[in-house]
């Protein structure tokens, strides 16, 4: 086969793997485009205004997708088609983390299987903490066929035909004379002779290696064909019958490989060692079991079609090609290889052919296939193809690694209970709980989840949580609240004061005895996780590691279910209310009598794991659910607030993590390089808050929405807003709020709006820039 240079730049270097296991905060802002930590747990319209940020959507394109004006209208479709009688949907998802060749990508997928998705994306960071993909490709030829027959000699015919090979490329090239002028045209020709299966004549065929350049080609190919079929004739005496393409484009072959360290591969209470050698065995029975190989190779298109629907390719034509490659030589086997190195690594390859194109009308014709191109980058062809195929080495690995683990079902659990919510007609109200009741029953069918959709159609969808506990279902759920600051971020962890109030919104959650480990489980979150050791610093398992020492659990098997109402990574006290929720559940299930002094302190060891060096507010408004002024110290300052009246606010979520670590971190860099100036900026802060409590216990919303505006100006000038922030900020002050500033740690995160007169006008100007916002009260 021809040589396969790799046709990626080496824009960026490999990135060291993000945590991706629940928290409030990101400890630190990713610095590569694929690296999207949490982008699963946003909301769509969160992932949109995210990846607008990031500069990967156009404001058209971001306007488009936010508005729904990319989908394939059904008189577009007419021109397509023909009988057009409508248009049917499909997911559209992005593969995350992907590095090729040096070079970064977000990888646009179209399929509605669970857990594809999820599985690319953590297949893609294991690969990137080792170097990332590596891919080659031969120059993308495409093959077309003339079939002569009723030849006298055949043998004869190929040589006359081989001897004017010049007059057929110059006539074929001829009839596309701006693809040669791209560089393109037909390469060379060959000429095969088959014997008839019935013993008749043989046949002579005449291939045309076509290199199509960015297209896709399949009717210049045929257009090539039907002009030459003549010529051909008349060189050979014979009658030409078939001119067309074959969609076996042995001749456009891509190969991509990875190496991945054996320690990379430990994980759920397996050996990387021993996850390695499964995978090799598994791999192993691929390459000489047929049986085997067609499920193998089926995992591996579930990738590459993917991103074939995504970018306008036919995935039918891909199919075909991959198949008959697969079956070439003594039977069908695995496309893929996984060894071990010298040093024991994973190392895995993968070889297929696969012709792809980036330009031509039928791509240009549905309006979802231009934005998903741009998301990749815009590549041509040939780059294309080199991505498709390391997707398809990614998924791959991840099945591979699932079947030798815990097996393909339990990664699978929480999405395909999902689905079936789906399609038993869970209204977006109920959605979540069924969801979570599938999940707890452990029997995830279409007839349990229509009962459960009938048995809540009744009901009210979650709504507030009780303090402390809450019963859903025949469980009873333990609690913990989000909240927001009014005033006094960061002064508060420099010893001046802050108010604080919990938000008509918390994080629930319910521990019962397991088999086999303890595991967490949060499906709106997508996660499902067993605890392992060790934890990643700074993540939930870390600090439920911590938990479970400190209550004498760590040798007990037991199944934690978390079901968050709030928004995560927000600013809104997520982490603290996870903890706080996690510890009553504990105390609950396990009898541990743990009173609320000690849920507080336990919750606060927590937030030191989440955040470095909390102030401790968070923790305190999450375990007693009620707003109250807060001054850190031994012991800390804690004075109940009651309101005269529920306080009017709007919440706008900007939909960037509000990075509450590195916000602390920035801000504590700052002060000890300018310790007076920034004692001077915390002063004011606290002179602040304190008139803020004497509008609060007034009720006098004009000079407490005063107070907030200026607070925000201080917030600014400590450099912990962002662009969305105060872009929210302006929004609510326009449409009427009294007063608006960022709440908790900043740099992304949440703003809060105080709106005397309602604050319907504020949410809807915030929905309408592509922000999602919060009508909430508390008081």
């Amino acid at each position: 086969m021809d040589s396969l240079p790799a046709t990626g730049q080496a824009d960026s270097p490999a990135a060291t793997q993000a945590d991706d296991t629940p928290r409030d905060h990101a400890t630190s802002a990713p610095d590569h485009p694929a690296r999207l930590p949490g982008f699963h747990r946003l909301a769509v319209t969160e992932r949109l205004q995210l990846l607008r940020s990031r500069g990967l959507l156009t404001q058209a394109d971001h306007r488009a997708l936010t508005s729904g004006a990319q989908r394939l209208e059904p008189a577009q479709a007419d021109k397509m088609i023909e009988n057009v009688i409508g248009v049917m949907g499909l997911p559209v998802g992005l593969g995350l983390n992907f590095l090729i060749n040096g070079k970064d990508y977000v990888v646009p997928l179209v399929v509605e299987e669970p857990s594809i998705v999820a599985a690319l994306s953590a297949a893609a960071k294991l690969v990137r903490g080792s170097g990332g993909f590596t891919t080659a490709s031969t120059r993308p030829l495409l093959i077309g066929q003339v079939q002569l027959t009723g030849l006298a000699h055949s043998g004869k015919a190929r040589t006359a035909l081989l001897q004017r090979r010049d007059e057929i490329i110059n006539l074929a090239n001829s009839l596309h004379p701006n693809m040669v002028a791209r560089g393109g045209g037909v390469a060379d020709v060959e000429v095969l002779i088959h014997a008839a299966p019935d013993g008749g004549p043989d046949m002579v065929v005449l291939h045309l290696l076509v290199d199509t350049c960015d297209a896709m080609g399949a009717n210049l190919v045929n257009t090539m064909c039907e002009g030459v079929a003549p010529l051909a004739e008349a060189i050979t005496g014979g009658k030409t019958c078939l001119r067309i393409l074959s969609n076996l484009t042995d001749r456009a072959l891509v190969r991509a490989s990875a190496v991945i360290p054996t320690h990379a591969l430990a994980g759920k209470g397996h050996d990387g060692g021993q996850v390695r050698d499964g995978i090799i065995l598994a791999n192993d029975l691929a390459r000489v079991d047929p049986y085997r190989a067609a499920t193998h190779n089926k995992g591996i298109m579930n990738g590459v079609d993917a991103v074939a629907l995504a970018t306008g390719n036919d995935w039918r034509a891909l199919e075909a090609a991959v198949h008959a490659y697969a079956a070439r030589g003594r039977g069908y086997r695995a496309l893929t290889r996984w060894s071990r190195n010298a040093q024991g690594d994973l190392v895995g390859s993968i070889e297929l052919p696969l012709k792809v194109g980036t330009v031509g009308g039928s791509l240009q014709a549905n309006p979802m296939v231009a934005i998903n191109h741009r998301l990749l980058g815009s590549p041509g062809a040939r780059e294309l193809a080199e991505v498709m195929a390391a997707v398809g080495l990614a998924q791959n690995f991840s099945a591979l690694r699932a079947l030798v683990t815990d097996g393909i079902q339990q990664g699978h659990m929480t999405l395909h209970a999902r689905s079936v919510a789906l399609a038993a007609g869970a209204t977006p109200e109920m959605f979540d709980q069924v969801v979570e009741r599938l999940l707890a029953d452990g029997e995830i069918k279409l007839w349990k989840a229509q009962l459960i959709v009938a048995e809540l159609g009744g009901q009210a969808a979650p709504g507030q949580a009780a303090r402390g506990n809450r019963r859903t279902g025949t469980q009873e759920w333990a609690a913990g609240h989000g909240k927001v600051i009014l005033l006094g971020e960061h002064a508060v962890v420099y010893g001046r004061h802050a108010i604080a109030a919990p938000l008509p919104l918390a994080i629930r959650a319910h521990v019962e005895d397991a088999r086999d480990g303890t595991t967490l489980l949060i499906p709106r979150w997508g996660v499902e996780q067993r605890l392992q050791q060790p934890a990643r610093p700074g993540s939930f398992l870390q600090s439920l590691t911590l938990l479970l020492e400190r209550l004498g659990l760590a040798r007990r098997a037991l199944r934690i279910q978390v079901v968050p109402e709030m928004p995560r990574a927000m600013g809104l006290g997520g982490s603290a209310a996870l903890a706080v929720a996690v510890i009553r559940a504990l105390d609950r299930h396990c009898a541990l009598g743990l009173d609320d002094a000690s849920v507080c302190a336990l919750a606060f060891e927590c937030e030191k794991i989440a955040h470095g060096t909390p102030s401790g507010i968070d923790n305190t408004v999450a375990t007693h659910g009620q707003a109250l002024l807060y001054r850190r110290g031994e012991p800390a300052t804690i004075r109940p607030l009651a309101l005269k009246q529920p306080l009017p606010l709007v919440i706008g979520l900007s939909g960037s993590e509000s990075l509450t670590a590195r916000m602390v971190a920035r801000v504590r860099q700052a002060w000890l390089q300018h310790p007076a100036r920034y004692e001077r900026i915390f002063d004011e802060i606290d002179v602040l808050t304190r008139y803020a409590l004497d509008a609060l216990e007034a009720h006098d919303l004009g000079e407490l929405g005063e107070l907030m505006n200026i607070c925000q100006g201080q917030l600014n000038a400590l450099q912990v807003s962002s662009r969305e922030i105060e872009e929210l900020v302006q929004l609510a002050r326009e449409h009427g709020a009294a007063g608006a500033k960022l709440t908790g740690g900043g740099g992304g995160g949440a703003v809060i709006a105080l709106c005397p007169d309602g604050g319907a006008r504020v949410a809807r100007a915030m929905r309408d820039a592509g922000y999602q916002a919060l009508e909430v009260s508390f008081g």
